[in-house]
């Protein structure tokens, strides 16, 4: 019988916020990879290298407590889908936007700049939306079924290792 000290699995909580890392982490580590050629700098490019291997490194370890995520399973797949990465890349942007302009209005005193603070808030909302509709209608972000988006956080995770 579980309890306090050794629960049965993770708490519903604590597993989002592993998938929100998660999920964070694995598309920004693809993106790192996909445009390390591309950085000419030796001390930039360097930089990104042990961002790439910290990154790696954090999703090795946050896989280990998937499997005691509650009603997980496994589900492997091979390929990369790069509209499945794009499309999350857009939504972390939006997610971001929105965040980034909440906390901008906060600080905000001058009444025409908040005012523009305000309508960009709301057209990054908006698009934030039509990005998450998007991802769930084409099955990409199966943001109501928690085994379904954990899976996925793992298969993702994985290409991005293994990018």
């Amino acid at each position: 019988m579980p309890n306090k000290q050794n629960p049965e699995h993770l708490a519903w909580h604590e597993t989002l916020e592993m998938h929100e890392l998660t999920a964070y982490q694995s598309n920004n580590l693809m993106n790192f990879k996909m445009v390390l050629n591309d950085i000419k700098d030796p001390k930039l490019r360097a930089l990104y290298i042990e961002a790439i291997k910290g990154v790696e490194m954090n999703l090795k370890e946050l896989l280990q407590f998937y499997p005691e995520a509650p009603m997980y399973s496994r589900n492997s797949e091979d390929g990369i889908d790069l509209t499945a990465f794009y499309a999350a890349q857009l939504l972390g942007f939006a997610k971001t936007s929105v965040r980034s302009y909440a906390i901008a209005i906060t600080e905000t005193a001058t009444p025409k700049l908040r005012e523009t603070f305000v309508k960009q808030l709301n057209n990054a909302i908006a698009l934030h939306a039509k990005v998450f509709n998007f991802m769930y209608e084409r099955g990409l972000y199966p943001s109501y079924n928690l085994n379904q988006l954990l899976a996925n956080d793992v298969k993702n995770a994985n290409k991005a290792i293994n990018l």
